[in-house]
């Protein structure tokens, strides 16, 4: 029996949208137990914590952040591209580029951000702070630690969309999805950065 023409067409969500929703669920507890015990270790150790905030560059933690908040607006336009099924550039200029294009300039930035962190991670370390040293190193590291990690993780999965964008010979919905679920998952550590760098840059400075 044929559908009606007045039946609504069933629009289902998009399972490996949903997955990776539901993924980042669990993401946001295992970041919420990082920042518990940050507060935790902050709350009953505040002279360490008034001592080694000292050591912070908020202006150069700042200038990091900027790179990597910039890197979800240029994602974003890059899943713009995708969804209009445009892999690659028709013109040089950026309003005619292609989801490859703005994803290889979001991996550029994300990669600045991972450097910038590593070269502040061997500023603290040669001032004295390490993840052994005290609580607050403790802290600090394994907070951002965990998050260099998973920035490391969104710029491999953006080459591994980029390579997979390059393989196909016809770029379609499929390949859109990826870039798409990729954004909610750089959208999601900018994010989680956000979060980081107000608790321990911003209010470690104004305290």
């Amino acid at each position: 029996m044929l559908q009606s023409a007045n039946t609504p067409a069933v629009n289902r969500p998009n399972p490996v949208a949903v997955g990776t929703i539901v993924w980042l669920g669990s993401e946001v507890m295992f970041f919420a137990g990082l920042f518990a015990i940050y507060f935790t270790l902050k709350s009953s150790l505040p002279d360490v914590w008034l001592e080694s905030v000292k050591h912070l560059n908020v202006p150069y933690a700042a200038v990091n952040t900027l790179i990597l908040v910039s890197s979800s607006f240029t994602c974003q336009f890059g899943v713009f591209a995708a969804e209009r099924l445009q892999a690659r550039s028709t013109g040089w200029k950026p309003s005619e580029w292609g989801m490859t294009e703005w994803f290889f300039l979001t991996y550029a930035l994300g990669g600045i951000f991972v450097a910038g962190q590593v070269w502040e991670y061997a500023t603290l370390i040669g001032e004295g702070i390490s993840i052994s040293s005290s609580a607050y190193g403790s802290a600090f590291f394994l907070t951002t630690g965990f998050h260099g990690a998973h920035v490391t993780g969104g710029l491999i999965a953006f080459l591994l969309t980029i390579g997979r964008a390059y393989a196909v010979k016809n770029f379609g919905h499929k390949e859109a999805t990826t870039a798409i679920v990729v954004s909610y998952y750089w959208h999601f550590v900018d994010v989680v950065w956000i979060g980081l760098f107000l608790v321990i840059y911003v209010l470690q400075a104004n305290g």
